[in-house]
């Protein structure tokens, strides 16, 4: 009888905050339909829902955090918590999944583990980096010791608006930052993911070398190591959720009632907090614009509140149906709706990257991280979006919104985006740049 060659398999280690769970399952998903096993490696802190992926095998380690640090409002503290509890859990679960498969081809990694570079090598197993951003962030990211020496991320706010010599496009407030109490605790962030991302065996991107084709060659010349373009990632596979979050689905036929390209989405991510009064100024922007409009607020969005309960008596009466607020939504089929003609965001790179393969343009309210960024691009490089420089104030909330969905202005917007929308489905297409380093990628996990 003839026997079937076993699979190759790959070993996933995800990063358990929501903006890093998508990519990593699109990217399983991607290398799945192209006939590899997948192993999951996970931990109980938001642990993924594993029947979403019956594909796939779930292995999940313990994180030992306790309540106090899984509730700790820090990211950054979270971050460094997880990775130091982890090496242990880590280290067991690898050497035993590596004795007993002997098919495994390499580990995946998210870039916010930097310590699985010394186990990995430990094991002899290779390692490849997932970077959750896009190029121009990630440039932005390997020039932050430059940056801290150089005095700049103390600047932010005195000279705000100066230009950063390193760094052509990006203002001051640009720079990439971190929402911690203590600065130093992201410098060290910083240092652990460049050290893992430069000893490690390549690195994947979910982004379109098309559209950052100077930054490609600037990451080049910076990481001797073999770089992956293959975005997006979200294009290549059939729609799976791995929301931490219950989708409110009743938002799509809510979305089927309204006039085509008409509703503004307004989502800030899945981490950013703002205080009641800025809520409060979106909110009354939102209804004074006459827009309708689709609210993702997200339980523990605002500061000191459960939910929407600030909202002035009646202000959801008085909408008469052209607004709709839940607390979480499937992102992706919103944007993709014929009825979505704008989205206010706070410029993660899935959301970016999603909105540029629907030709949804953009009002940009970047918090931290590479959102900043991302937002000077989609204002003034790209220029396929407005961005909310100032204060939030409800004037400048309804003036947006009315110029993105309503003016000339917003309709030049639509149309630089298009050729974008155009450029990510050309590129995963045969001969296109994303299909090609996908291939080479593949060609280089079996050549270990």
């Amino acid at each position: 009888m003839e026997t079937r060659e076993a699979k190759p398999v790959i070993f996933l280690f995800t990063f358990p905050l929501q903006g890093h769970l998508n990519p990593i399952f699109q990217l399983g998903n991607i290398f799945f339909n192209k006939g590899f096993s997948i192993t999951v490696i996970h931990t109980n802190f938001n642990s993924p829902n594993s029947s979403n992926f019956p594909h796939f095998t779930f292995v999940s380690i313990p994180d030992g955090l306790s309540e106090s640090e899984a509730t700790n409002p820090d990211v950054i503290d979270i971050l460094h918590d997880l990775n130091s509890k982890c090496v242990a859990p880590f280290g067991n679960c690898l050497k035993k999944l590596i004795s007993q498969e002997p098919n495994a081809a390499c580990v995946i990694v998210d870039a916010l583990w930097y310590f699985t570079h010394d186990l990995t090598d430990k094991f002899g197993i290779p390692r490849i980096v997932l970077r959750t951003v896009n190029l121009s962030a990630f440039v932005a990211f390997s020039k932050f010791h430059v940056l801290r020496e150089k005095g700049y991320l103390s600047l932010q706010e005195s000279k705000a608006d100066s230009p950063v010599p390193e760094l052509p496009y990006l203002r001051m407030k640009d720079l990439p930052w971190f929402q911690t109490e203590d600065p130093r605790t992201g410098d060290t962030l910083q240092r652990g993911v460049m050290k893992s991302l430069k000893s490690s065996s390549g690195i994947i991107f979910n982004a379109i070398e098309d559209l950052e084709p100077d930054q490609l060659d600037e990451t080049l010349r910076e990481f001797p190591v073999p770089l992956f373009c293959i975005g997006p990632f979200h294009k290549r596979v059939s729609p799976s959720s791995s929301s931490l979050l219950t989708q409110d689905m009743t938002c799509l036929s809510w979305l089927d009632k309204q006039a085509s390209k008409s509703v503004i989405y307004i989502s800030l991510g899945s981490i950013a907090a703002i205080d009641e009064s800025e809520f409060l100024e979106i909110a009354w922007g939102l209804r004074n614009s006459n827009q309708p409009f689709l609210w993702v607020v997200r339980p523990g969005l605002i500061h000191g509140t459960e939910w929407i309960e600030n909202l002035p008596k009646g202000f959801i009466e008085n909408l008469e149906g052209r607004g709709k607020i839940v607390k979480w939504a499937p992102q992706m089929e919103v944007l993709a709706h014929r009825a979505t003609g704008g989205f206010l965001t706070h410029c993660g790179w899935n959301s970016t990257i999603e909105s540029i393969c629907e030709a949804v343009p953009m009002i940009c309210k970047p918090s931290f991280g590479d959102q900043r960024v991302n937002a000077r691009y989609i204002s003034d490089v790209w220029r396929i979006g407005l961005h909310l420089e100032n204060k939030i104030e409800r004037v400048n909330i309804e003036n947006s919104v009315r110029t993105l969905m309503t003016s000339l202005e917003g309709e030049e917007i639509r149309k630089r985006i298009l050729p974008m929308k155009e450029t990510a489905e050309k590129c995963i297409k045969l001969g296109g740049s994303s299909h090609r380093n996908l291939e080479n990628l593949i060609a280089y996990i079996l050549s270990f």
